[in-house]
């Protein structure tokens, strides 16, 4: 396949299998204006499936910068109010929502205050909680994340490499591990969905207490409510429509109890918290909070963020991924957590997916916080494991039930020992 059409199968999974955009219904793309022409191509698609209107909103991260260097501190706290209207709308319109990402900065905010930074992240998320809680806690939305190449964050993977020819190499990786570079994508894709449910089915079976990973310098057990269900691949919203939130995707993931978190752990992969790259992080659990943390790179951000609210330093999810991965297999770095996260297991700071849940949508606040499900304004992924991690399932039933092997997916019906 050329390029060209490479990039059309692309956005054309991107409509119909990420977003499967229905007839009738409003689809919101944001991403940065350098991805005009990929933006244009995907609306294209999504008005030959049926879409009632097509909207695209382009962010320059100039001007993100310009506003946290010249605002005063009240003013970055602003947000105006046809911002919450419109994300409302989004939800009560049950539209389809697409993140493009792929930044053509990707270190334009790595030097500012991280205060200034997060304070302007805060308050957009409060702005739009209702998005989040609703419209992605409850599957209202078709909402997907999807990636697109820049020359500087080609050169972040390849450094190797002059700005052009880092950007093709990158777009070929994306189209790779996308499943879009070749014909049959979308059966490969029904094939993958298929696998990713079975690993999921066969975990909630388990009826798993505890999560146990073991590593160089990890030592840390995730406790799960009996509620907790594990969820992989494409979900399904209300309207009984399929759509797959994350392209790419190799996770099987659930809600901890947080209350469940003890020991000590070590990120295997660099992340980035509000534009600064975060390397070199080891944290120390108990009762369930972060009581300390080290890092080699971006402690001051990571500090902040994880002050935001009292959920910050808590956990909102845990998920398991094998050196199965094809990006764990590319022996790359993304510097990009939609890809990173999906090469190693990984836990997530802050809020907690509801729909991960038994009964979720028919929880209360009071049931959720009895259950230990996590409230934050943030959400982070860190990745913990690598070929030299293991990760052993506690059960309700006394079982311990080894999971991963130096990172590899072990057949769940060995390894069984009863305590």
């Amino acid at each position: 396949m050329e390029f060209d059409e490479k990039l059309q199968t692309y956005a054309e999974l991107i409509v119909s299998h990420g977003l499967n955009v229905q007839c009738g219904q409003v689809v919101n793309i944001s991403t940065e204006v350098i991805h005009r022409d990929l933006a244009l191509r995907i609306a294209k698609a999504a008005y030959q499936r049926g879409a009632k209107l097509v909207n695209i909103d382009f962010t320059d991260p100039r001007l993100a910068r310009l506003r946290i260097l010249e605002s005063t501190a009240t003013d970055l706290e602003y947000v105006p109010d046809c911002v919450s209207v419109k994300y409302r709308d989004l939800v009560d319109q049950q539209a389809a929502n697409l993140k493009l990402i792929g930044s053509e900065e990707p270190d334009l905010l790595a030097d500012l205050d991280p205060k200034r930074v997060n304070t302007v992240r805060l308050h957009h998320h409060l702005a739009v909680k209702y998005f989040y809680d609703e419209g992605i806690g409850k599957s209202l939305v078709h909402w997907t994340v999807a990636a697109a190449a820049t020359p500087k964050w080609g050169q972040k993977v390849f450094p190797d490499l002059e700005a052009t020819a880092a950007a093709d190499r990158l777009w070929d990786e994306i189209l790779r591990i996308c499943r879009a570079d070749r014909p049959n994508c979308l059966a490969l894709w029904r094939q993958h969905n298929a696998t990713l449910a079975r690993r999921a089915q066969r975990l909630n079976g388990l009826k798993i207490k505890t999560l146990h990973f073991e590593g160089p310098g990890t030592d840390l057990r995730v406790g799960l409510s009996p509620a907790a269900v594990f969820k992989g691949g494409s979900d399904t919203s209300p309207r009984k429509v399929e759509f797959e939130p994350n392209l790419p995707t190799e996770e099987v993931f659930t809600t901890p109890d947080w209350r469940g978190t003890e020991g000590t752990v070590r990120a295997t992969r660099p992340f980035l918290v509000n534009g600064k790259l975060i390397e070199g992080l080891t944290l120390r659990f108990e009762h369930g909070k972060i009581v300390d943390f080290q890092a080699t790179r971006g402690a001051e951000t990571f500090a902040e963020y994880t002050a935001s609210d009292d959920g910050a330093n808590r956990l909102g999810e845990v998920a398991l991924v094998g050196i199965d991965s094809p990006i764990y297999q590319s022996g790359l770095v993304f510097e990009e957590i939609l890809f990173d996260e999906n090469a190693a297991c990984h836990i997530a700071v802050g809020s907690a997916y509801k729909f991960c849940l038994a009964g979720g949508a028919q929880m209360t606040e009071k049931d959720f916080a009895a259950i230990g499900c996590n409230e934050s304004t943030v959400h982070t992924d860190m990745m913990i494991s690598s070929d030299q991690v293991d990760v052993t399932a506690e059960t309700y039933t006394g079982a311990s039930i080894q999971l991963l092997a130096q990172g590899a997916w072990v057949d769940f019906g060995e390894g069984t020992v009863q305590k």
